[in-house]
């Protein structure tokens, strides 16, 4: 949270969250599977755990009216080429299929993430990849990764 061009620390889970996770597991650059093992037989202690040091964001797509009555059901346009530029991720949430046809199916709808050298760059991937697709009713914030440039 931005307070007087500070930032402050609001919320803490023992857990990832949605979208923090879309955030963080994207980064890790250590196999996560190698590092579950590692805590399952007592040795994560000895694991090597490395991070892409890249700047990440992930703005959120979610239905017009959440957090409170939104609606179902509109087909979502995700262009087939999006994710060629590799420079971000697109994570399905309040999705579902309906033949061949993506649909809306919950509030937070669609998750992208993307990397850049700095924040800003990062937010502005992620923003640039959103603004290519659509349903009806879709709104992401603008804002998300711009407020500490």
């Amino acid at each position: 949270m931005n307070v007087a061009g500070e930032p402050f620390v609001i919320e803490y889970n023992c857990r990832m969250g949605d979208p923090e996770t879309e955030v963080v597991i994207p980064r890790l650059t250590t196999d996560l599977v190698a590092l579950f093992a590692a805590m399952d037989n007592g040795t994560l202690e000895d694991a090597n755990i490395s991070f892409d040091e890249r700047a990440a964001a992930t703005i959120m797509a979610v239905s017009g009216g959440y957090p409170g009555n939104y609606a179902k059901d509109k087909p979502i346009n995700i262009p087939p080429n999006l994710l060629q530029s590799n420079r971000g991720l697109l994570f399905h949430a309040g999705t579902r299929m309906n033949g061949d046809t993506v649909l809306t199916n919950g509030g937070r709808v669609l998750a992208v993430t993307s990397f850049g050298d700095t924040i800003t760059e990062a937010a502005e991937n992620s923003l640039s990849m959103l603004e290519k697709i659509s349903f009806e009713g879709m709104y992401f914030r603008k804002d998300i990764g711009f407020e500490f440039r």
